[in-house]
């Protein structure tokens, strides 16, 4: 397979820096895609950018649930890699696509039978509001199984040490996404004007394109995914052990997802405005995890197959040197976030002063944890790439929940809206510190078991 690069061997930056930085290109363009809808639907109202963040969190869920595959076959992948069992490699493949498209119909399913009762739940006080938040919800729920085919096909790749071509796939998607955004929202030529609704037809449209792509590339060039069989029986032994591995993530974005609609229900009772800042910001905001995302993705491919390789000191120094250049990124997106707010949340909504005043407290706020979050971000692929996910998980999860009580307290205060802000920003904060120790104790246990296993292989 011409398609699996080794990261057992050579230098260690020039081999994380070469994997991470095509993944962190894909987590770019992932971002660019949502910024791309806000851009533009930002033009055409206030209301319509608060529509498609309140639905918005259930293309966050797909993606929450889409892990259980992605992380699961992606760390697995990567440790067959590392110990030359690449027929086990295509066994993880197979079911575990298997569980992802079956998890994606469901989804898909309920997305499109419930969207009145899943949009009710925000309690939005403005009909139109709530009516482009249902139109935007149904499309996307009836395309959502793209959502969920593509980050699995990017972790197989990633994991065999080939990032360049998720990029390309999904720079191909994004491109898309900006051409056809524009011609569906506005209506240009013999397109009529569809709105919000052409917003997401774009966003899936671009997302079927990165699928094919995807498909055609394993049908061309024979990668490792070539040979999926998703109609053949499932290997219930396998699929267990690709939920051990992603369902602990996937748990902890699902719980961060309600987590934050729940915040969303806090931040609606200030007004549709309010809403409209939270979305734009967290957009604006993923400059930071989007790319933190794509390094994570890097150092846990990397992480994995030393692992699987026994190769503990390069896991160590793997992780040292991807830290610090993550918290490089966290340092300059601090600075970006701090001094430029006001001309980043103006490019989005141009027009609406209250919203850009509060947005500039938005972006200021949640700059002040940037470092500490590609900390997090970057360790939680090092302890993917492990197979020990639970930490990461119970870290996220508890700090996450934590953010409602210091949401609704905080905001009661003179606070105000900016209370919300602020609990947001500590809880991240506490969540790097905390997951770096964590990590630190679990590589010093790691190292002391290789050193057990070698003074057993020497006494025997």
């Amino acid at each position: 397979m011409n398609d699996i690069k080794n990261l057992t061997e050579g230098k260690i930056r020039s081999t994380l820096v070469k994997l991470a930085l095509p993944t962190m290109g894909t987590g770019f363009i992932q971002m660019a895609y949502n910024l791309t809808d806000i851009l533009w639907l930002g033009r055409l109202s206030t209301e319509a950018v608060a529509a498609a963040g309140a639905a918005g969190f259930f293309l966050w869920l797909a993606s929450s649930f889409a892990m259980i595959s992605q992380v699961g076959v992606g760390v697995n992948v990567a440790q067959c890699n590392g110990k030359g069992d690449i027929e086990m490699a295509k066994k993880y493949i197979s079911n575990g696509f298997q569980l992802d498209v079956f998890i994606a119909l469901t989804y898909s399913l309920i997305l499109v039978l419930f969207r009145h009762q899943l949009i009710g739940f925000f309690n939005l006080q403005d009909e139109n509001v709530i009516e482009m938040a249902v139109d935007y919800l149904t499309i996307i729920g009836a395309g959502v199984v793209f959502h969920f085919l593509n980050p699995v096909f990017s972790a197989i790749l990633n994991s065999s040490g080939n990032s360049l071509t998720p990029f390309k796939a999904n720079t191909v998607g994004l491109i898309s996404n900006i051409v056809i955004d524009p011609i569906l929202i506005f209506g240009i030529g013999p397109f009529p004007a569809m709105g919000i609704k052409g917003a997401a037809l774009a966003t899936i449209m671009a997302q079927f394109f990165v699928s094919m792509i995807f498909i055609f590339i394993g049908k061309v060039k024979g990668t490792i995914y070539s040979h999926i069989k998703l109609f053949a029986k499932p290997d219930m032994e396998i699929i267990r052990k690709i939920a051990k591995v992603g369902m602990p993530p996937a748990f902890q974005s699902t719980i961060h997802a309600f987590i934050n609609m729940v915040i969303t229900k806090i931040i609606a009772a200030f007004g549709p405005v309010a809403v409209a800042v939270q979305s734009v910001g967290s957009q604006i905001e993923s400059i930071t995890w989007m790319t933190a995302d794509g390094f994570s993705a890097a150092i846990s491919a990397f992480t994995g197959q030393n692992y699987g390789a026994g190769k503990t000191d390069r896991i160590k120094e793997g992780y040292k040197q991807g830290i610090q250049i993550l918290g490089g990124i966290g340092i300059f997106t601090t600075l970006l976030l701090i001094f430029g707010a006001k001309p980043l949340f103006t490019i989005f909504i141009p027009n609406d002063p209250s919203a850009i005043s509060e947005g500039i407290n938005y972006l200021r706020i949640l700059g002040m944890s940037q470092f500490l979050m590609s900390i997090e971000i970057g360790t939680t692929g090092a302890f993917n790439g492990l197979g020990k996910t639970l930490p990461p998980t119970i870290n996220g999860v508890v700090l996450n929940i934590l953010r409602i009580p210091a949401a609704i307290i905080l905001s009661s205060t003179a606070l105000g809206l900016s209370g919300v802000w602020l609990s947001i920003s500590i809880s991240s904060n506490l969540k790097g510190i905390i997951l770096f120790l964590l990590f630190r104790r679990a590589l010093k246990n790691i190292v002391s078991e290789q050193r057990d296993d070698e003074l057993i292989e020497k006494i025997n």
